[in-house]
């Protein structure tokens, strides 16, 4: 029982990359100093470009022939893109006057975490474990992390008190353009040419991208230690917080589960349905955030609700998913 999560869990992302994450962040109360805007290491130059290679090799990885393909279960798309971009933020703002005991400087990166995009590997990972749609899975987590390039600056432009940011959409978007839809359509654009060519190397990539998200985790948290952002907040409040993450995994998971089954879902297409329409992507959240949210001391605060979210959204979708793998599936026709 335990062998199988752990390696379940290893697969999906928790292992050295969440080790890295918290030595990062306790890197960064050690040595504040070291992260800051203060600091002689140019770090903004430098994870500038990493994003962008990030970006490029992502659009490399995608097959223009297989996103085309994928259009076909269009039902599936829309259920999963509106759970995603309007459900999950809809139901954090009716939900937020109700939580008292969350604090309100934590409110902000709840509403920023509910206008993310999905998360890639995650996703697919969890759905291939569960026997879910895996073309469906690969093609959703793919057009959502593009989307929320969109969508999510346009969501934190509507839901944000103008007091706590101050965000130009026009200027925000062309610097998302910039490092991250370029980057990706040019991968794309060079697919057909480079992905053979670096094909056997894809499995080591993923530590381009790890090391820019924990540069950037580094960064944010050593300039809200500098400025002693976190302070005046109790190991019980950040309890609170994550409790309250896990709650809001189970919410949205019900939801999607009510919805995929009124739609009449095949088991594959429910199960597809329901790890990609709860997941947020935490590699976005860090790369659109450090856009939206300039200052990083207020970022750091801004990416805890975030990284409590994708640490519980990983554990509990592991187990759901080796549940789900065990479970004699019911006929795949749908209703």
């Amino acid at each position: 029982m335990i062998q199988p999560i752990l390696k379940t869990l290893n697969r999906v992302g928790i292992n050295g990359f969440l080790l890295g994450l918290f030595l990062a962040i306790f890197l960064a109360y050690l040595f504040p100093f070291a992260g800051s805007a203060a600091s002689p290491v140019p770090w903004k130059p430098i994870t500038d470009v990493g994003i962008a290679l990030v970006f490029f090799f992502y659009g490399v990885k995608l097959n223009p022939e297989q996103l085309k393909a994928g259009l076909s279960n269009w039902k599936l798309h829309v259920l999963i893109q509106l759970c995603t971009f309007l459900v999950f933020p809809l139901v954090v703002l009716s939900l937020m006057r109700f939580m008292p005991w969350i604090d309100p400087d934590f409110q902000l990166g709840i509403s920023y975490l509910s206008t993310l995009p999905s998360t890639v590997s995650a996703s697919v990972v969890m759905v291939s474990i569960a026997g879910g749609n895996l073309p469906g899975a690969i093609f959703n987590a793919s057009i959502s992390s593009l989307i929320g390039v969109v969508v999510t600056p346009i969501w934190m432009g509507i839901i944000v008190d103008t007091s706590q940011i101050e965000m130009d959409f026009v200027s925000t978007f062309g610097e998302l353009s910039l490092k991250v839809l370029f980057p990706v359509f040019l991968g794309i654009l060079m697919h057909n040419w480079l992905f053979h060519r670096i094909e056997h190397h894809l499995p080591k990539l993923k530590y381009l991208d790890q090391t820019v998200i924990m540069m950037i985790v580094f960064t944010s948290f050593a300039q809200s230690f500098s400025q002693h952002i976190f302070s005046p907040y109790s190991v019980a409040t950040l309890l609170k917080v994550g409790g309250t993450m896990l709650g809001l995994f189970f919410l949205i998971w019900g939801i999607v589960e009510i919805l995929a089954r009124i739609l009449g879902f095949s088991w594959q297409d429910r199960v597809t349905a329901l790890f990609c329409g709860s997941k947020k992507s935490l590699v976005q959240g860090v790369v659109i955030g450090k856009i939206i949210f300039p200052d990083p001391a207020l970022f750091g605060l801004v990416l805890l609700p975030v990284m409590l979210y994708h640490i519980q959204q990983l554990i509990a979708g592991s187990v759901i998913a080796g549940m789900f793998a065990r479970q004699k599936r019911p006929d795949d026709s749908p209703k």
